[in-house]
């Protein structure tokens, strides 16, 4: 195969490898009613004057599945700590015991969960949208080169096509088993 084939499927491949993990990354913020410290993985903490995550000035644990504790190492963050989670809007009335921040994470309800079903859904077809940007580009740049042969750019835009068919399956298969996580109560 032509080298620069190679490197535009091998780049389209990445760029599609990255959507993946950016909708992994959205879906573990879409909680599914059990408590989990991922749940606050997006919550940022003014330490010192810079935005900080939660994890690197607090323990984040949950020592049952309705309930997440955040113990900062220094106690004059659990004020900054607060506001982070409510700044964050993930839903969470924080308690502040003066020792530890204390979240239950209430159970979800029907429309609750068909809310973070459509969410899931549409980080789900923000990924599939990267994806077919991707395939976009690579299309782009097999066009715009004049070092390849006809017959190789048209076998190139196939595989182009099966890559995307094989990432446009793999959020739809991530998606349904995060639609089953939201659903199952």
């Amino acid at each position: 195969m032509n080298e620069e084939i190679q490197f535009i499927l091998d780049s389209t491949k990445e760029s599609m490898d990255n959507a993946i993990k950016h909708l992994e990354k959205q879906f573990v913020n879409i909680r599914a009613g059990k408590a989990s410290p991922a749940m606050l993985g997006s919550v940022m903490v003014d330490y010192y004057g810079s935005q900080t995550p939660l994890s690197q000035v607090a323990n984040v644990n949950t020592p049952d599945g309705r309930t997440i504790t955040v113990q900062p190492w220094e106690k004059s963050m659990l004020q900054e700590i607060e506001r982070g989670i409510q700044i964050a809007n993930l839903g969470f009335n924080p308690m502040n015991n003066g020792e530890t921040i204390i979240i239950n994470v209430p159970p979800l309800t029907e429309e609750r969960r068909r809310q973070l079903s459509k969410q899931a859904k549409a980080e789900a077809e923000e990924a599939k949208i990267s994806v077919r940007g991707a395939r976009k580009d690579a299309n782009n740049d097999l066009k715009k080169s004049d070092d390849i042969s006809e017959d190789l750019k048209k076998n190139a835009e196939i595989d182009v096509q099966q890559l995307t068919d094989r990432y446009v399956k793999k959020i739809d298969d991530l998606f349904e088993v995060k639609e089953k996580e939201i659903m199952t109560v």
